[in-house]
């Protein structure tokens, strides 16, 4: 997707920009290139900086109220100061590093409904800055990634919803503001003990940290609760591991208290990666990344708890692309983003 806009708030006549993506398609880690291609106006002018910055939509949670506010989380200045003379054109390559925390946005080829992110150019000239118009940036999972949104589908579990949460979780080291909730209705196995599963990845170079939230239901004399759990897996075991075998783990370990790890219960024992009890249907061996388990103790900070952005309940897609939906994000929501506040 291509877009050129006609620099208003540097006046009638001013210069135009072109931001073009080589591939808007990418994923966490991964570069994001493409080239801004500046066209000058009636007269010369004097650029101060042309800056990219990867843009999105979250969720937050202030005062007791909630709301939702369109933020750069990453910004690369493609250009310092420099003279643009009249009907001058300059193309100016740029590669963005995505972040390796950036939330997922496609699934199965397909928008996740209520995922956004874009990238959108800043172009400032004598202190006026026009942020221009966003090109969407379509974010993949990773392997790891797909392997454990893989184990959920084959589960049964069905996609509810999708959201980017403001805040950060409790023991677990983020370099962005923000976490992504990706949330489930669980299949009639798991139903008769959990409402919802949330599920967030945590990425870095090396592992990724998986936090599951579950709702719990009560009982006939107990009330309905939240428990966590919280695995660290390494990328290298994508391919060499059962993970239907290691989520359906870690789902029953929530649903038994009785087999739940040590520390069960107590929020301080939340953050301590390592190895539980072996997988359900794989006997004989620790599952990668099997990790600690307990009660909610408040693990995630200043985040917004609800059923997200556009969630909806979905039909199946398809073999393994069950409770995903396609969703024109852009058209949707497009208007937030032209001269949203950071």
């Amino acid at each position: 997707m291509v877009f050129k806009k006609l620099l208003g708030a540097l006046g009638v006549g001013g210069p135009s920009v072109d931001t073009v993506l080589s591939n808007p398609s990418t994923y966490p880690g991964a570069p994001l290139t493409g080239q801004v291609n500046v066209v000058g106006g009636t007269q010369d002018a004097d650029i101060e900086h042309i800056t990219l910055g990867l843009v999105t939509r979250m969720e937050v949670e202030s005062g007791g109220s909630d709301y939702s506010a369109v933020a750069d989380f990453h910004r690369l200045t493609v250009s310092g100061p420099m003279r643009l003379a009249a009907g001058q054109q300059i193309s100016i390559p740029f590669r963005i590093d995505m972040p390796w925390e950036t939330p997922i946005t496609t699934v199965y080829g397909q928008s996740l409904r209520g995922m956004v992110m874009g990238v959108r150019t800043e172009v400032a000239i004598a202190r006026a800055v026009d942020k221009g118009d966003l090109d969407a940036v379509h974010v993949h999972p990773l392997p790891i990634q797909q392997k454990i949104l893989d184990a959920f589908a084959q589960l049964g579990f069905r996609f509810k919803s999708a959201d980017i949460e403001h805040g950060q979780i409790y023991g677990v080291h983020q370099t962005l503001p923000f976490y992504q909730e990706i949330e489930y209705f669980p299949p009639q196995q798991y139903a008769h003990g959990i409402n919802e599963v949330e599920l967030t990845f945590v990425t870095s170079p090396h592992a990724v940290e998986v936090v599951l939230e579950f709702d719990k239901r009560g009982g006939l004399f107990t009330q309905g609760h939240d428990t966590y759990g919280r695995y660290t897996v390494q990328h290298q075991d994508a391919d060499t591991t059962d993970w239907r075998a290691v989520v359906d783990g870690w789902v029953r370990q929530a649903l038994d208290k009785r087999k739940s790890m040590p520390g069960f219960g107590a929020p301080g024992g939340y953050g301590q990666p390592g190895y539980g009890q072996p997988a359900y249907g794989a006997p004989g061996y620790p599952p990668p990344g099997y990790g600690q388990q307990g009660h909610h103790g408040h693990y995630r900070r200043g985040g917004h708890h609800g059923g997200g952005m556009g969630g909806m309940a979905m039909g199946v897609a398809g073999g393994l692309a069950a409770g995903y939906v396609a969703g024109e994000v852009f058209d949707e929501i497009g208007d937030a983003f032209e001269g949203g506040d950071e």
